[in-house]
């Protein structure tokens, strides 16, 4: 048995296009991939392969799914199998054998931890929106340095009150044991009573690329210089801080799609990129880059690009990490900021169309950049210039690739006025020397799809007047959106609003109302949704799309998937667009209301039925109270929720 942590990770870490490229020529059009189905005979390409949504579709013949859906279908293995063969092709360990009471314990527990770090999310948002200390302290902090609120909600940001043990009681009240506080970090043990650790600071919750919350980075408001300014949550069995990017959930479609990641320092660096419309950007959080972290990007893009405040000793400090990159055969970048200006400060100053701007035409390579930095430095020097020889070509050592080693050797040997010849002699030394070590010098060398494919797609075979279609469209909306936040109205006032994730809010609103779906996979889609929700977790796409019912992943695939894709330069060219995402409160609640008008309908109409068949006075009775109620549902749902006047 493979648990769900190893099959989120399985599926996080595949990359479709490397699955799929595997056995299908793949050309990229647009922002997906198209190829020739490997399914069916055909000869013009109908086979796209989605990068950023991490699933395939077959316009042609049908087939849809994910990297676990292609290789069941494509080599004819069980689920288990396929899943087995894609941790084979990611190196990732997965336990074959089945679970011992022990390990059953040790993955409960890990699921108490991810529960008590959404419960602790939870409060810290709740903390800062809605306490008056979290209002005047956190949220005034976060407005000052420009941070809008749909951000606020979009990263999930929170406060700590100041005191010192208000999370640690409220937690323990609910439930939560002290042991699973102090392993999770939020709480400090001292004496038998535990404190806060990150009590009267503003929050960050660290996500997982999977979007679950695995720890906290939380920054002091005060001018205690005793201080820390930043503290984070310490290692757990959940929160490895080396295999960990702040803000690679929010990044990871943006770096496919755009085909390379921004890399900053801090927390507020991402979000205010973000706010600037650059959402291809993580940040490791003011450690140094680690091997994991590396290879966490490489899974989504080979093209790095590191933005810098433009203090020289940080950047020559931080070359051994950069150095670690170009080893793992990545492109690196590096941008330089104006003195006295970071990425955080420069997106709030600057319009989004400038940051953008300012990135592309300040790239440099860090080979060239590395080259030009350290030779402003010798001056006339030979001593520390033959030393900068000696640590540029070990840097071009580390390239993987053999023409892009020679490439580099020509375009400095030409900065740095030395011949060509020279660098490649010490080059070879070094290459020698690692392979006397044991060690490898050189271990490797929007879609439109045609009106004629588009008319082919199979599609769901529902009834537009039956409840169905409201159905499909609103698990449509719970795998898109589903952990998606959307500001409500309390109904005991007609201002206040409260953050609520769609699912959360679609799931209490149908089940108070108990109105049953009537299509088996939706259904059963649905039902899944609710057990979750029990838990306090919320399923993404992916627990749907690797479904191991073929016919849930298959529904899954079909509502998500779509032909057609914006065109990038809407976005270059700042021409606003409505899309869905940004009336999704507005789509949630028509979806909302006109599942509950059809079903209505529908109720209305069978119970017409039952009164005309029905002979007994008093059964007539009944049934005539029950329609009349169930027309003033229908009237008051049309005119409230939809915007029509119907009479009966």
């Amino acid at each position: 048995m493979i648990n769900r942590e190893t099959i989120d990770n399985i599926i996080t870490t595949a990359r479709i296009e490397e699955v799929i490229g595997d056995y299908v020529n793949l050309r990229r059009r647009g922002v997906n991939l198209l190829g020739l189905c490997p399914f069916h005979n055909e000869k013009t390409p109908s086979f796209t392969v989605s990068p950023a949504k991490g699933i395939y579709k077959c316009f042609g013949c049908g087939k849809a799914g994910n990297s676990v859906n292609f290789i069941m279908e494509h080599e004819h293995y069980s689920y288990p199998e396929a899943l087995k063969y894609l941790a084979r092709k990611y190196n990732i360990e997965v336990e074959e054998q089945e679970q011992t009471p022990e390990q059953l314990l040790e993955q409960n527990e890990k699921e108490s931890l991810y529960n008590l770090n959404l419960f602790a999310q939870q409060y810290f948002t709740k903390t800062l929106l809605e306490s008056s200390e979290g209002k005047s302290v956190g949220l005034s902090y976060f407005r000052e340095r420009g941070i809008r609120e749909d951000l606020v909600h979009k990263f999930q940001l929170g406060y700590s009150p100041e005191k010192r043990d208000a999370l640690s009681e409220n937690a323990t009240q609910n439930g939560y044991k002290k042991e699973y506080l102090v392993k999770t970090g939020l709480s400090i043990e001292k004496e038998d009573r535990i404190y806060d650790r990150f009590h009267s600071r503003v929050i960050f919750p660290i996500h997982s690329a999977s979007g679950r919350v695995i720890g906290f980075g939380g920054r002091i408001l005060g001018s205690d210089k005793t201080k820390a300014k930043y503290v984070n949550s310490p290692e757990s069995e959940i929160y490895n801080k080396s295999k960990t990017l702040y803000g690679i959930y929010f990044a990871k479609s943006a770096i496919i799609s755009k085909d390379s990641c921004l890399l900053v320092e801090g927390y507020t660096d991402v979000i205010s990129m973000h706010q600037a419309g650059i959402e291809n950007v993580v940040a490791s959080s003011g450690t140094s880059l680690t091997h994991d972290q590396v290879r966490m990007i490489q899974r989504y893009t080979p093209n790095i690009t590191i933005l810098y405040d433009g203090d020289p000793a940080g950047i020559k400090a931080s070359f051994r990490g950069i150095d670690m990159i170009v080893e793992e055969g990545m492109n690196v970048k590096i941008v330089l900021f104006p003195d006295g200006e970071d990425p955080d400060s420069f997106a709030r100053k600057h319009h989004p169309s400038e940051v953008e701007k300012f990135v592309q035409e300040n790239a440099v390579n860090f080979i060239l950049f590395k080259t030009r930095l350290l030779l402003d430095e010798t001056k006339n020097d030979p001593i520390r210039k033959a030393a900068l020889i000696r640590e540029i070509v070990n840097t071009i050592s580390l390239i993987p690739d053999r023409i892009s080693r020679s490439l580099y050797v020509k375009e400095c040997s030409a900065l740095m006025a030395i011949s060509e010849q020279i660098l490649l002699s010490e080059l070879n030394k070094i290459l020698r020397a690692k392979i006397k070590k044991g060690m490898p010098a050189e271990e490797h060398e929007t879609d439109v799809i045609p009106e004629e494919q588009a008319a082919a797609e199979p599609q769901l075979e529902i009834d537009l007047d039956s409840p169905e279609y409201q159905e499909k469209e609103i698990i449509r909306l719970l795998l898109l959106y589903g952990q998606e936040i959307i500001m409500i109205k309390l109904k005991s006032t007609d201002e206040e609003e409260v953050p609520v994730q769609v699912a959360d809010y679609v799931l209490n609103d149908l089940l108070n109302d108990e109105m049953g779906f009537e299509n088996e996979i939706f259904r059963a889609m649905f039902e899944e949704y609710s057990r979750e929700a029990e838990t306090d977790s919320i399923p993404d796409r992916n627990r749907f799309l690797s479904h191991n019912d073929p016919e849930i992943s298959k529904t899954a695939v079909n509502l998500i998937f779509t032909p057609y894709e914006l065109s990038q330069n809407w976005l270059k060219n700042n021409i606003m667009i409505t899309s869905e995402e940004t009336r999704l409160h507005m789509h949630v609640m028509l979806a909302l209301h006109a599942f509950k008008a059809k079903k209505l309908d529908k109720m209305m109409s069978e119970t017409q039925k039952q009164l005309a068949a029905a002979t007994i006075q008093e059964e007539q009775t009944e049934l005539m109270k029950k329609l009349q109620g169930l027309k003033k549902q229908s009237i008051r749902i049309n005119k409230d929720g939809l915007g029509r006047i119907i009479t009966r």
